[in-house]
C-alpha cells in the first residue's frame, strides 16, 4: 500500500452539495521517507537532471509518509518533467512555481491531491499534464464544491502566514504573495479560488494574496467553470458533465 484512502467526496458521482474541506495532515519532518525525499531533491538539483521521479526511489512505507513536497524543489530549475504518479500527496508547496523549466507534470492517480497552488502558473513552459481530474475541487465531471475560505477579520487578526493550520487554510506556511510575490503581513492574508487551464487540464488554484488588490487582479476563470475568483462554499457552478 503506497497511499491512504481518501473519502473527501465521491469521485465518480456528481455531488455538488457535498461538504468538503482541506486535508489536515501535516508532514512528519522526522519520517524516513521525508528525509529520503530531501536527499533526492538535493541529488536532482546537483546533477541538474531534466526528469525527476522521486517516488520510485522510495519504499512503499516511505511513500506513505510523504504528504507534500519540500520547499527545496525551488532548486530544481533544470527539471522538465515532474512525475508524482500514484502519490500520497495532499498538497504541493508554492515553491513549485520556481521550477521554471518545467514542461510536463504527471501527478496522475494522486487521488488525495484536490487543489494546486496558484504559483504553478509561473511555470511558463508547462504545456503537458496528466492529472486525475475527478479528484479535483470543481471539476466539470463531478462538480465537487470548494472548501469555504474565511473572510472574517477576527480570523485574520494576528495570523502568521508562516504558521498555518492546513485544515483551515490549505498550506502550512507561506513565504510570499501568490500574485506579486511580496510579503504577506500578519493578519493580511486574502484567499480566493480560481479555476484556470494549466497545461492540459483545468486546475483549481488556491490564491494566497497579500492584499485585496492582488486578489482582485486575477484573470477570469476557465470556460465552463466559475467565471471569477471566489471564496468557495455554497457558490453556484455550471452543471456537471453528466447533465
Amino acid at each position: 500500500m503506497t497511499r491512504d484512502f481518501c473519502s473527501c467526496f465521491d469521485q465518480s458521482t456528481p455531488r455538488p452539495g457535498a461538504r468538503v474541506g482541506f486535508h489536515t495532515e501535516r508532514q512528519d519532518l522526522t519520517a524516513p521517507g521525508w528525509r529520503h525525499l530531501l536527499e533526492l531533491v538535493e541529488e536532482a538539483a546537483a546533477d541538474e537532471r531534466e526528469e525527476f521521479k522521486p517516488l520510485i526511489e522510495l519504499s512503499p512505507a516511505e511513500r506513505l509518509q510523504v504528504v507534500t513536497l519540500p520547499p527545496t524543489i525551488a532548486k530544481l530549475t533544470a527539471v522538465k518533467h515532474l512525475v508524482l504518479y500514484g502519490s500520497n500527496l495532499v498538497r504541493l508547496p508554492p515553491e513549485i512555481g520556481a521550477m521554471t523549466s518545467l514542461e510536463e507534470f504527471t501527478p496522475y492517480t494522486s487521488y488525495r491531491l484536490h487543489w494546486f497552488p496558484y504559483e504553478i502558473t509561473r511555470c511558463r513552459r508547462l504545456t503537458r499534464s496528466t492529472v486525475s481530474t475527478r479528484a479535483l475541487f470543481g471539476n466539470f465531471k463531478v462538480r465537487s464544491p470548494f472548501p469555504k475560505l474565511t473572510s472574517s477579520p477576527d480570523s485574520l487578526t494576528g495570523l502568521d502566514p508562516e504558521r498555518l493550520d492546513p485544515g483551515r487554510w490549505g498550506p502550512t506556511a507561506l513565504q510570499g504573495c501568490s500574485v506579486c510575490d511580496g510579503p504577506i503581513a500578519r493578519g493580511a492574508l486574502q484567499q480566493v479560488w480560481i479555476s484556470l487551464r494549466v497545461a492540459t487540464d483545468v486546475l483549481p488554484l488556491l490564491v494566497n494574496a497579500c492584499s485585496p488588490e492582488c486578489a482582485t487582479s486575477l484573470p477570469g476563470g476557465a470556460d465552463n467553470y466559475i467565471a471569477t475568483a471566489h471564496r468557495g462554499g455554497l457558490v453556484d457552478q455550471p452543471p456537471p458533465y453528466w447533465d
